[in-house]
């Protein structure tokens, strides 16, 4: 597949990423989730050819499209398909001990979102597949057609944080198989007030989507490793755009301030400003928090 270069992607925040993490020319930065390349172009762009850029990412699509975006910036780079939580194993690859700076964008990006065949959005129909990774075995009408009631309920209101879970498992329940985006949706339309709809429908996607590509697991086995492989000085960066992984990510910084072994550089999470927001919508959730090593 021919990639998409002239995809028009935008990476959120990337002023401020930039700002936190003070890029060294010779330093050695990791891209957790390299995606188009958006926020890893700007990185490697800053470095010198003493220095150099890992990247990991699930989505073999997005990675050839990065990797031809990088190409014209350097050569200085390695994107690894793996899920960020494996970085470990590709620094030993690497013969890399230690980082600069790690950056982690959470969430979809804009070529998932699009995307008009994996499910991810539910205003256009598609199969509900919902895979970062489409090596991966599990889409996620497995697991709306295979859990059960109590089971479906928890992942909605665990991941989600939907209160009206329960009802919406029984109406999967009772209308089962569902393997469309249009079957789920009406499933929602029926078990939700017209009022709370959109938002419910935006909250029960994003549950489904965080339990078929273990997006909670992996970001907590990420947050067990990272502080280990940061050089004294370096910065971790972290974007988040739902409440659940926002946070995750903040009782992990706080519990490490405690231990003394990091500094927490945002005492509130950083928002997109207002003129950010109007011409780049992803925007819109997005949180950052960042902390150093000491």
């Amino acid at each position: 597949m021919t990639p998409q270069t002239n995809l028009k992607h935008v990476p959120v925040l990337s002023n401020e990423v930039l700002s936190f993490l003070e890029i060294k020319p010779a330093g050695k930065y990791l891209d957790g989730t390299c995606g188009l390349g958006g926020h890893s172009e700007q990185i490697l762009s800053k470095l010198s050819p003493n220095g150099f850029l890992i990247g990991t990412d699930i989505d073999n699509e997005a990675i050839n499209i990065a990797k031809t975006k990088l190409k014209k910036v350097g050569g200085n780079f390695h994107i690894e398909k793996c899920s960020y939580s494996q970085f470990p194993e590709v620094l030993k690859k690497l013969n890399i001990d230690k980082v600069d700076g790690v950056l982690l964008d959470l969430g979809l990006s804009s070529l998932q979102l699009d995307s008009k065949d994996r499910g991810f959005s539910f205003m256009r129909d598609a199969s509900l597949d919902m895979r970062f990774d489409l090596d991966s075995k599990i889409k996620a009408n497995d697991i709306i057609n295979r859990l059960s009631e109590v089971e479906l309920a928890d992942i909605m209101y665990h991941f989600g944080e939907e209160r009206m879970s329960r009802k919406i498992s029984r109406n999967i329940i009772k209308n089962r198989p569902i393997n469309m985006v249009s079957e789920l949706v009406e499933i929602i339309r029926i078990s939700t007030p017209p009022n709370k709809r959109n938002k419910t429908m935006a909250r029960v996607f994003q549950s489904f989507r965080i339990a078929v590509n273990n997006e909670i697991e992996n970001l907590k086995n990420f947050l067990k490793k990272y502080i280990t492989y940061l050089k004294v000085g370096g910065k971790i960066v972290i974007i988040s755009f739902h409440s659940v992984e926002d946070r995750i990510v903040k009782h992990s910084f706080k519990s490490s301030s405690n231990k003394g072994v990091l500094k927490i550089l945002t005492k509130k999470p950083i928002m997109a400003s207002e003129e950010e927001k109007n011409f780049n919508k992803r925007s819109k959730s997005a949180k950052l928090r960042c902390a150093v090593k000491l």
